[in-house]
């Protein structure tokens, strides 16, 4: 952790919206919160300590950072309260590092709490005990810890998959599974000693099965159970590969606006077959591997997918006892699994692995499947980069609970986001910003932590980027604190793609001459135009449809817009030009542009 003076510190507080390492205090006392600050510092794992003001105030009812110096009275009480409260409230004495300085002539208390040794971890307050006496540095917060991560601070405390279920036995085992468990594993060691060993010594040797009780264990249901067993004993624990078209939540979905798919499998059954029914929905093209021409996606790289939905099976909660989430948007891919994540989100891409679930990690292992090392997330940006893609980013949601990943599908600043950036050329944004306008246009959101992952950048450099693009319009601040987060500002919105103009049923044709039109087409075509609605950004799915209905016949604009309900001036600026220019429709009457009878058609 660097040395950082009083100064420093302050100019941090105000230039940056939240912080993991710096916690600013009123000046009156000691309060509980102060101790509770010491507490997470102690122990937050690889932070290396953090720093707490003493005498800086936030100014309330401020949308930006802002904190004002309002200083110390009694500084030597107050620092002998603090040492004094740091010896006697926790399980071990806390020694600090206290120093007074000044700022605009007032007195502020610097104090500096160094990260614990491993072997001296978790502090906690005596008279609360563990697990709720022992708190985490979580962002900008303090929060106490749950019974899940204090297995962060004894390595050799029983986890929850290692409970034994007192209700099976080996009959509820998937004989499938562990075939599958073999073939993995002579995969990766072929000499391995436990392929010697019959089922029932396989399991206990991998921690699956009780031999006392011959009872499984809830990893050795949730790796080897049959589907029956597992739908009877953990109803609610499956996998959802839910699709919605578009690019937006639908809160309330119904009818033919989504399609589900319910999973339910031992896991080394379920991880194939999971990313085996979304990949099978992505877009496939032709790719040279081993110099052969072979069918395959041409861009979310299915390594990455594997890995992100084995992540997710793999340190999952299952305790929560929620179904896991694979959701399909047009324009991206999000993996939910209950379970936060053990490993604070600054830290996650670098080596060291905190597993939720070590008996399922250790299984994962083995068979390949996915890493316990901390190097799954760095294989994952590294794929996306070298497919051009929008590294992964991935939100940690302590309060809800709950981990998502996000794969964003289309290829990252390709000639089409290029052109559109070339609005921004007078905001002198960097590389790094220009992603995250991207990003914002296609997930309509983007915090700091999330900017850190696109442009794999610090807390500070992420912080005056964002505040530049909100300065400047770009974007808008949304929450406070840890829970700020950025939407498109007015500049932004009047520069992303404007919002379909509808145009009036009156301006329809008169005779019923587009009613009839409607009243022939397929009914495959008249799916897509439904899920079009009334206003959309999907692009794609636009294009598809007015390749299609020039491929009925032949539309001129008017008709297209007319059909569509958009107005003809818009559809052809940001159309029916670019499918002309790819190749995808022409003119029938190409030697006059102009011709008043021009219509275009499919190619």
């Amino acid at each position: 952790m660097k040395d950082y003076s009083v100064r420093e510190l302050f100019d941090l507080l105000n230039q940056q919206d939240e912080c993991n390492f710096i916690e600013a205090k009123d000046g009156d006392r000691i309060y509980k919160s102060t101790m509770e600050s010491v507490c997470s510092f102690s122990n937050e794992p690889g932070l290396g300590g953090g720093y707490i003001l003493i005498g800086v105030n936030p100014q309330k009812a401020q949308t930006t950072p802002s904190y004002e110096v309002k200083g110390v009275a009694e500084p030597d009480k107050l620092q002998a309260d603090l040492a004094t409260q740091c010896r006697s409230r926790f399980n071990q004495a806390i020694r600090p590092n206290i120093s007074v300085e000044q700022i605009k002539g007032k007195n502020v208390l610097n104090v500096f709490v160094p990260e614990l040794p491993e072997t001296k971890k978790p502090l906690y307050f005596k008279k609360e005990g563990l697990p709720h006496g022992a708190y985490r540095r979580i962002g900008s917060t303090d929060q106490y810890c749950t019974e899940e991560e204090i297995s962060l601070f004894f390595q050799d405390i029983e986890t929850y998959d290692s409970t034994v279920l007192e209700n099976t036995s080996f009959k509820n085992v998937n004989e499938n599974a562990i075939v599958r468990y073999r073939i993995l594993r002579e995969k990766v060691n072929p000499s391995a000693l436990e392929l010697t060993y019959s089922d029932t010594d396989l399991l206990q040797t991998l921690g699956c099965f009780d031999n006392k009780s011959k009872s499984l264990t809830l990893a050795g249901l949730l790796l080897f159970g049959d589907r029956s067993s597992l739908r009877r004993l953990l109803p609610m624990v499956r996998v959802d590969y839910i699709r919605i078209p578009g690019n937006k939540w639908v809160a309330n979905p119904g009818g033919e606006e989504f399609t589900s798919i319910d999973m339910r499998d031992a896991l080394l059954l379920l991880a194939f077959r999971v990313v085996n029914e979304v990949n099978a929905d992505l877009p496939k093209g032709f790719v040279l591997e081993e110099d052969q021409l072979q069918a395959g996606t041409t861009g979310l790289p299915v390594k990455v997918l594997r890995e992100a939905i084995h992540n997710a099976l793999m340190h999952c909660s299952y305790r929560e006892g929620n179904p896991l989430q694979v959701i399909r948007y047009d324009n991206r891919i999000e993996i939910s699994n209950p379970g936060f994540s053990l490993k604070p989100e600054e830290q996650l891409g670098e080596p060291g692995s905190n597993p939720r679930n070590k008996t399922i990690a250790a299984v994962f292992h083995e068979t390949n499947l996915a890493e316990t090392k901390g190097t799954g997330i760095r294989r994952m940006r590294e794929l996306m980069k070298e497919s051009n893609l929008a590294p992964p980013t991935f939100d940690s949601d302590r309060e809800g609970n709950k981990f998502t990943t996000r794969l964003l599908l289309h290829h990252f600043l390709d000639e089409e986001d290029l052109n559109w950036l070339d609005q921004f050329d007078r905001f002198n944004l960097n590389q790094a910003q220009k992603q995250a306008l991207i990003f914002v246009r296609e997930v309509e959101a983007v915090d700091n932590i999330t900017y850190r992952q696109l442009s794999d950048c610090d807390t500070l450099t992420a912080s005056k980027d964002l505040r530049i693009m909100r300065e400047a319009g770009l974007l808008q601040a949304k929450g406070k604190g840890k829970a700020t987060y950025y939407i498109p500002g007015e500049v932004l919105k009047s520069l992303i793609e404007p919002v379909d103009s509808l145009i009036e049923p009156g301006e329809l044709e008169k005779g019923g001459s587009i009613t009839n039109i409607k009243s022939e087409l397929p009914e495959d075509l008249l799916e897509k135009m439904n899920k079009l609605g009334k206003r959309t950004k999907n692009k794609k799915l636009m294009k598809e449809v007015i390749v299609d209905l020039c491929d009925f016949k032949p539309m001129s604009a008017k008709e297209l817009a007319q059909i569509l309900g958009r107005d003809e001036k818009y559809l052809k600026n940001n159309y029916l030009k670019s499918l002309k220019e790819a190749g995808k429709i022409k003119y029938t009457i190409e030697e006059m542009e102009f011709h008043p009878n021009q219509k275009y058609v499919s190619t």
